[in-house]
Parts: structure tokens; C-alpha cells; sequence
């Protein structure tokens, strides 16, 4: 019996429904799907500040409702083909106005013992003066410890 070697094709390809995964999971309002493509240690950065997986679920709560529409990610695998990073445009639309957020994530992505997993993912908008920045400071509000 022979035991299969991913390759590079399979690398990519998993790493595309990893994060065709967080897409639809994060448009149907399905927090513990998003939390299934992050590592343990796992970050999301936006609006000037970095969230740990933990607040995951408030971060989620108080954004925007509607469609994350991705395009195909760009991916640069590590030579030792257990780290990856990469970059993937967004178009979010707002479900009640139809108003658009455009702009893209930079990923680092990590092989685990489930597979490969997000470990950071980084938001940058696209302003319509043509700004390219990660928002604005405290658009979303944290409370508790760390806030």
C-alpha cells in the first residue's frame, strides 16, 4: 500500500476551500466555521488593532451582515512546504444597502495535523480616494480584558 505525498497542487488546493470555507462561513453568520480555519493561536487584523481567536465571535457579531465575495488567493508556499502566505481580494456587500467594502487579506497559513489552517489574516480596504489601509481605529469596540 502506498502512502500519498501531497503536492503542490494539493497544498494549493486545500488551502483554496480553506478559505472558501471562511467566505461561507462568515457570510451565513456560522462563527464556529470560522473559527475551524484558524489556528489555536490565530489572528484577524483590522481597524488599527489585532484580535486573538477568542473574540472572534464579538468581532463577527457587531460587523456588517452580507455577501464576502473572494476572489482566488494568490499563495507563495514556504520551501519547506509547511508555512504559506498569500493575499485575497474581497468585495463585501451589505445585505440592507447593497453599499460595497472592497480591498484584500494577507494571509500566513500553516499545516497542522487537520490540515492547513489560517494562522494570521490581515484586512486592507480600498478607499474610493484610493487609500489602501487597514480602517479606522476602534471602528469596532472591544470590552473586557484587553480593551
Amino acid at each position: 500500500m502506498s502512502t500519498h505525498h501531497p503536492t503542490f497542487t494539493d497544498d494549493l488546493m486545500e488551502i483554496q476551500q480553506l478559505l472558501a470555507r471562511y467566505a461561507v462561513c462568515i457570510t451565513r453568520g456560522d462563527i464556529d466555521g470560522v473559527l475551524a480555519v484558524f489556528t489555536p493561536d490565530g489572528t484577524y487584523s483590522a481597524f488599527g488593532d489585532t484580535y486573538p481567536l477568542a473574540e472572534f465571535p464579538a468581532l463577527v457579531a457587531a460587523a456588517p451582515k452580507g455577501l464576502f465575495l473572494t476572489g482566488t488567493a494568490a499563495i507563495d508556499l514556504a520551501g519547506d512546504r509547511n508555512a504559506a502566505s498569500g493575499s485575497q481580494p474581497l468585495c463585501f456587500i451589505d445585505h440592507a444597502t447593497h453599499a460595497l467594502r472592497i480591498g484584500y487579506y494577507s494571509d500566513s497559513y500553516v499545516r497542522t495535523a487537520d490540515g492547513w489552517r489560517l494562522r494570521t489574516r490581515a484586512m486592507t480596504f480600498i478607499r474610493r480616494s484610493g487609500a489602501h489601509d487597514s480602517g479606522r481605529p476602534h471602528a469596532y469596540e472591544r470590552s473586557g480584558p484587553g480593551a
